[in-house]
């Protein structure tokens, strides 16, 4: 996906009724986010770098790139508190495959399942933002909330990803549903 501004994704997204493309999680489970009822909350990021394994060469000069390890321990963290605030589903999502997402969930102690788009048909779908390092293909980070299978927030650009459990939780208490 070429440049695009901000405010576009966050228009084009915010609003869209998510395909019905069931997505393989960490738990062993497809899960289909347009069926989902009530609210739920699916974080995209970039990938997962296995401990003691170099980042791809000018990870770092990426903008959002690196940070995927803290987005993921403060959803772990604050969990429970997006619960209590009607969050019914919590998802993290990314196109790294299934079998590697479960050593970072397991290593990390997540309880809740990662998703899959390993195929990219999700993100081609919803016309999400990615960009190319090496022969990866990865998602933009961003959050993404959704009611009842329709994306009713987006937080992007998400440009400190260990604040994003924090700031989707502030705006779930001010915007409860019924």
């Amino acid at each position: 996906m070429s440049q695009e501004s901000e405010t576009h994704v966050i228009e084009r997204l915010t609003g869209q009724i998510v395909p019905a493309l069931p997505l393989p999680a960490t738990d062993g489970e497809a899960v289909d986010l347009s069926v989902l009822t009530g609210r739920t909350v699916v974080y995209a990021y970039p990938r997962t770098a296995k401990p003691g394994m170099p980042s791809p060469q000018g990870w770092d000069d990426i903008p959002g790139a690196k940070g995927c390890t803290p987005q993921s321990c403060s959803f772990r963290d604050h969990a429970a508190e997006l619960r209590d605030v009607g969050v019914a589903n919590l998802f993290g999502l990314s196109s790294q495959t299934t079998e590697y997402q479960k050593e970072a969930g397991e290593r990390l102690h997540l309880p809740f399942a990662l998703l899959s788009d390993a195929d990219h048909r999700f993100k081609e779908a919803m016309a999400m933002p990615d960009f190319v390092i090496g022969e990866m293909r990865l998602f933009k980070r961003l959050t993404m909330i959704l009611d009842d299978g329709k994306i009713t927030k987006v937080f992007y650009p998400v440009n400190d990803p260990a604040a994003d459990a924090m700031n989707v939780l502030r705006w779930c208490r001010e915007n409860r549903t019924a």
